[in-house]
């Protein structure tokens, strides 16, 4: 056998194993099930993965740009009219939320951890100075006081009301940014903290807000099912809440939005707990989308979640008292948050009934800068890019006994609205995308194996094809003398032997002609 007949052999051996094999890995899918089982055992909140020390410490700079509505004619509201609004802002600053107080319960399987909040003013990302910027705004105290004193008699109403018209208290007040954001000394508040001292007698959007956290958590680890990743335990010492009307509104469902589980697909919905709205809320797949290179998928609330019980009845549990219902767009947190009657919604009432809109001028909701949505990379359930938007709103009413909303049409009030922002850093998604390269790469070895054998199985090809044409050239081929003279005596010397055979070369054979 030669050597090109055992390449050949060789070649068709090896291709025959790598096809075979290959082909087998890719139906069996052994590395991809090694991989997802690898991310489910390494993307847990225990104190050796690595995600634990991103989770305890995000390394994503957050920002929250605050816009406000000032109102350009409180007197003509105040008259019966439509009210009008400009939309000033941003005012950003950076926000720092480091996990404290961590602790593992139960052998690992949950973690505890508050989450304090504080906020650096950034001018070059702002659009004024909130120090020196002047709003003119609804005077949430004393909206807040008339809504304490709706259920008293008409007579201390109406007493209340001449009382602050003594003080100059007005329906809009004018304050600076800074002071409606992180408080101010109300005057009306603090004749109240002097007749009751646990009434604060300052008032601000963020008051105390600035170095405190929204509650105590307890969070699953994902050390028993890594579908649990992250997942909330009990919020406050609470595994369920107490003021909404069902069951199914009270529950406490998700993450807090820092982190899902892996092996996230387009089909499923993600639940968020918003301590902030005091509700859960779930996402549904948008779209595919790139950030800094790396493949994401988008999330997004769908319509349904703040819809009207009216098309969504699942939402009925929301309304408190039972069948007190808002429309679509719209959410009563004041069960919650006692004082004044605050809605939420998404910014200029973006997803909400136009009746909403329609009642202030200066509003103009579009998905592009009102939309709230998570990009997250779903092998991994890391968030890429965040943008969280809600919107802070007032119910303004009549209210007998106090003159000055005599006129005034009932209407969901704009207030603020903040968008809460994320990008994953360069640092990071360069981990991310040499990560995610690894996982590609394993999880694709057995195409590499099978496209090996393609490439050995095209040389095997050639190799036969050569092979072949060579043989058809032997077989072409005859073998003449050199001299075709017939023999003659030999004349040399007796003394020099005979040579033994003669001369002979290969010339081509000419052709016969029938």
């Amino acid at each position: 056998m030669t050597r090109r007949s055992c390449a050949i052999y060789a070649t068709g051996i090896v291709c025959a194993h790598l096809l075979i094999v290959g082909i087998a890995l890719v139906v069996a899918q052994v590395f991809q099930t090694m991989i997802h089982s690898r991310l489910k055992k390494e993307i847990t909140l225990t104190e050796k993965s690595q995600m634990f020390e991103s989770w305890k410490n995000p390394p994503p700079p957050v920002y929250m740009e605050y816009y406000f509505f000032n109102v350009t004619n409180p007197e003509v509201f105040l008259k019966g009219g439509k009210a009008a609004v400009k939309q000033i802002g941003p005012y950003t600053y950076r926000e720092y939320r480091p996990r404290e107080n961590v602790t593992f319960l139960e052998n690992g399987t949950k973690i505890f951890a508050v989450n304090p909040k504080s906020f650096v003013f950034v001018p070059e990302k702002s659009a004024g100075d909130p120090k020196v910027d002047i709003l003119t705004t609804v005077n949430i105290p004393l909206v807040a006081v008339m809504n304490e004193l709706k259920t008293y008699s008409f007579v201390l109403r109406t007493f209340v009301s001449m009382y602050m018209n003594s003080l100059g208290i007005e329906m809009f007040m004018n304050r600076s940014v800074h002071e409606v954001l992180w408080g101010f000394k109300d005057p009306l508040l603090s004749k109240i903290h002097a007749l009751q001292p646990d009434v604060d007698e300052n008032f601000g959007l963020m008051w105390k807000k600035n170095g405190t956290h929204e509650g105590e958590f307890v969070f699953h680890t994902g050390e028993e099912n890594y579908m649990d990743f992250g997942k909330i335990d009990t919020w406050n010492g609470m595994s369920k809440m107490s003021w909404w009307s069902s069951d199914q509104s009270n529950m406490i469902n998700g993450t807090d939005g820092a982190v899902f589980h892996p092996l996230i697909n387009r089909s499923e919905l993600l639940y968020i707990f918003a301590a902030d709205l005091c509700r859960s809320i779930h996402l549904a797949y948008v779209r595919d989308v790139e950030v800094k290179g790396i493949q994401a998928y988008r999330f997004a609330p769908p319509n349904d979640v703040l819809m009207s019980p009216k098309d969504n009845p699942s939402n009925e549990g929301f309304c408190v008292p039972a069948g007190d219902c808002l429309g679509t767009g719209v959410l009563k947190v004041s069960v919650c948050r006692e004082g004044a009657p605050i809605v939420v919604s998404f910014p200029h009432f973006y997803q909400a009934d136009p009746k909403y809109i329609n009642a202030v001028d200066g509003l103009s909701p579009n998905k592009e800068e009102h939309e709230t949505y998570l990009d997250l990379q779903p092998t991994t359930g890391v968030p890429i890019r965040a943008c969280k938007r809600a919107q802070l709103n007032i119910i303004l009413k009549r209210v007998q006994g106090f003159p000055k909303t005599k006129y005034i049409n009932e209407t969901i009030f704009p207030i603020m609205f903040v968008n809460e922002t994320a990008t994953i850093d360069d640092e990071s998604a360069s981990q991310m995308r040499t990560l995610l390269l690894i996982v590609t790469l394993v999880s694709n070895f057995p195409l590499l194996i099978v496209g090996l054998g393609v490439i050995l199985l095209l040389v095997l090809v050639v190799l036969f094809c050569r092979n072949r044409q060579k043989k058809t050239a032997k077989d072409d081929t005859a073998y003449t003398q050199v001299s075709d003279k017939p023999d003659e005596p030999s004349e040399t010397p007796a003394s020099q032997p005979m040579k033994n055979g003669s001369y002979i070369a290969m010339s081509p054979v000419e052709p016969q002609k029938c």
